[in-house]
């Protein structure tokens, strides 16, 4: 743990996904957002954070190291109470506040990491946790952390050194704390995001189990692997039983993500609804149903769901992409283009180019090419071609729409 900084980190749960796309506190287990690409995602608990209760300090020009503890541990549990209530812009301020009173300190970076992964902001998450693990180097739960946001895929060519590092994080945490049964899990959960379905990947996770035999995320991870080696009888018994033994909305978030991951959709909407009625508005349990219909072709049911995801959440993208996506099957051109519009500025640079794909404003173009409104698909092939200049096909798009505006 760390002295100078007086930080303790929750285990966190992990979540697993395996598709391109993806809480409440919830007592010493807690997982949020979505899943992405095999492995995991968490929710730590909120740094620790002691408020002195002293409104009315008069401000100074220049504080003693004493006010400035004072001044720090107050910004940080503003922090987490906004963390909590979702207000994450609220909460950003306030963790930004503190860093600025000590820039030296893990704390306030690791809070506001936390609040980056409850918006699926991973290259911000990422470096926040890294900002961290350079005050904090040896501490086996900044390191998972930091794993934890690795095996989020992101577009670009990096992935593949993402994944490896987030092994290695994971790997060096089990060494610094060989008792932490949330390290060995996340060390097989980065073994899987790397497509390594082996014993040694099993032997991890089942070592997870043995350390805690509560910890129902690794339970999760070793039923996903069971079933990707093709022993579903040993797998479902697992499932079966994290979904009875699951007491939070967060830990049925996972379950249901990784039913998804294995193109089990139907399966997940029962645990999904299940998580709702305990958190109606967890970040991860709104995607996710609104994935769900999207992905068999709901798209009416689909919207609200990720409407209320982007309520919650307003600085996620990914929940705009698949709105965006469910307007597309709605035939619903306007909206699909504000929805992809909006997620631009939210967009890392490498997430950038999908939004001029044919599940962006290509695709709003062709739709608006369909319903003979040439013009308005010249102004969608347009903003894709803003987005990737280079694009050819957007170029022959637009000079056809063109073509067809001028007839």
């Amino acid at each position: 743990m760390f002295q100078q900084s007086k930080i303790r980190f929750a285990r966190p749960v992990l979540l697993c996904m395996c598709l391109m796309f993806a809480g409440a506190l919830a007592h010493a287990q807690e997982a949020g957002g979505d899943l992405v690409g095999g492995a995991g995602i968490f929710r730590p608990k909120n740094p620790d954070a002691k408020r002195t209760g002293n409104g009315n300090r008069p401000a100074r020009p220049r504080m003693t190291p004493a006010e400035i503890e004072e001044k720090y541990q107050d910004a940080i549990s503003d922090g987490n109470d906004a963390r909590d209530a979702r207000k994450f812009a609220t909460a950003e301020s306030s963790y930004r506040a503190a860093i600025n009173l000590k820039p030296h300190d893990a704390l306030a970076f690791y809070g506001l990491g936390n609040i980056y992964v409850d918006q699926r902001r991973w290259d911000n998450a990422e470096e926040a946790y890294r900002k961290a693990l350079d005050f904090a180097a040896t501490n086996p739960d900044v390191l998972t952390a930091l794993s934890l946001v690795l095996v989020q895929p992101r577009s670009g060519a990096s992935n593949a050194k993402r994944l490896t590092d987030a092994e290695y994080l994971a790997r060096r945490a089990t060494q610094l704390q060989p008792n932490n049964a949330m390290a060995f899990d996340q060390l097989g959960a980065a073994m899987i995001a790397r497509g390594i379905f082996n014993s040694d990947t099993e032997a991890a996770l089942r070592h997870s189990v043995e350390l805690d035999p509560t910890f129902l995320v690794a339970k999760v991870h070793l039923a996903r692997l069971l079933r990707h080696t093709n022993r579903s009888a040993e797998a479902d018994p697992i499932y079966r039983s994290a979904i009875e033994q699951a007491k939070d909305a967060s830990t049925l978030v996972l379950i249901a993500d990784a039913m998804q991951s294995e193109q089990s959709y139907p399966d997940s909407e029962p645990v999904l609804r299940r998580a709702l009625s305990l958190d109606a508005r967890n970040p991860g349990a709104l995607f996710l149903m609104g994935r769900l219909f999207s992905a068999v072709g709901k798209y009416a049911e689909a919207e609200p769901f990720l409407k209320s995801a982007i309520e919650v959440s307003p600085k996620s993208f990914l929940p705009r992409i698949i709105l965006g996506r469910a307007y597309l099957g709605l035939a619903r051109y306007d909206d699909a283009f504000k929805a992809y519009d909006q997620a631009v500025d939210l967009a890392s640079e490498a997430d950038r180019k999908q939004l001029a794909g044919a599940f962006g404003f290509a695709g709003v173009g062709d739709g608006y090419m369909k319903a003979d409104r040439p013009k308005d698909a010249m102004r969608a092939y347009s903003r894709g071609l803003q987005i990737d200049p280079n694009n050819a096909e957007l170029q022959a798009k637009i000079a056809a729409a063109r073509a067809k505006a001028t007839n």
